[in-house]
């Protein structure tokens, strides 16, 4: 592991949670529903390259952290840290903004599922690069994608939150710099990993108050969106309204939503 440098203060929550949402919380389960999708996994592993030493900034409990690496974690929840699972390296408590490394001190970054968490983007992605001798691999979602969900139609406040969470993908490239490509995700009917947009052909899914726990933009919402889409989404599956408007997304083999793969490449 590369030598350590001590790393600045910055204000948390109790649990250590360094970005908007306090995963002390709301992760008590969060593993349980937000398994890494072997699709993204995949595209992930293609991205790295021949990579040897990867830096996992916004590591959580582990998801699309790649096997047969050398691996440094960091993650500054105490709770996601310890739903990290059994062989896994342990994550460093430290945030995106001040990551306590020298310069180049890694092949490759991965950040999956984190961006929209950091406090200060810039800041973040000026720190992934600087300890980064190759590419910089972001999965995030784009928040101009994010209302072809139907989820729009029974929690507009959820998708406007996310909205307003998630950078622009223009932000992310101008932070990376160099040479960067984006790339859309197609999302698998069967998911794994339960953002929103996984579930888009299995609405019941989204029944489960656990489920929507595990996208942190249902906390930032008043606990009466929770209530409403519940009774609304179960009236409308009793009544098949959803499957009138929707029911073709059950066998639909994948939905072009708001996922990304952004990789950036030293110019």
């Amino acid at each position: 592991m590369p030598e350590q440098k001590s790393s600045s203060t910055r204000p948390r929550s109790a649990d250590g949670s360094a970005g908007d949402a306090d995963y002390g919380v709301i992760a008590s389960d969060y593993a349980r529903y937000r398994q890494p999708e072997q699709a993204f996994v995949a595209a992930i592993q293609n991205a790295l390259a021949d990579a040897r030493t990867l830096i996992n900034i916004g590591a959580g409990a582990g998801s699309y952290e790649p096997t047969g690496l050398d691996v440094t974690a960091i993650e500054p929840s105490a709770a996601m840290r310890a739903q990290r699972p059994a062989g896994s390296v342990p994550a460093i408590d430290a945030v995106a903004e001040h990551l306590p490394f020298a310069d180049g001190a890694f092949d490759a970054a991965l950040a999956s599922f984190t961006v929209h968490q950091w406090r200060d983007l810039r800041a973040g992605l000026g720190e992934a690069r600087r300890v980064t001798r190759g590419p910089v691999v972001i999965l995030t979602c784009d928040p101009s994608g994010l209302q072809a969900s139907w989820l729009n139609e029974y929690a507009p406040e959820v998708i406007a939150t996310e909205a307003r969470r998630y950078p622009a993908v223009a932000d992310i490239e101008s932070g990376l710099g160099g040479s960067v490509t984006v790339t859309p995700l197609p999302i698998p009917l069967q998911c794994t990993d339960g953002f929103s947009e996984a579930y888009y052909g299995r609405p019941e899914a989204l029944l489960d108050p656990g489920a929507r726990l595990a996208n942190s933009a249902w906390s930032f919402v008043d606990p009466s969106v929770g209530a409403r889409f519940d009774e609304s989404l179960r009236a409308d599956l009793a009544s098949g309204t959803w499957d009138a408007r929707h029911g073709h997304l059950r066998t639909q083999p994948t939905f072009a939503g708001s996922l990304r793969l952004i990789v950036a490449r030293p110019a």
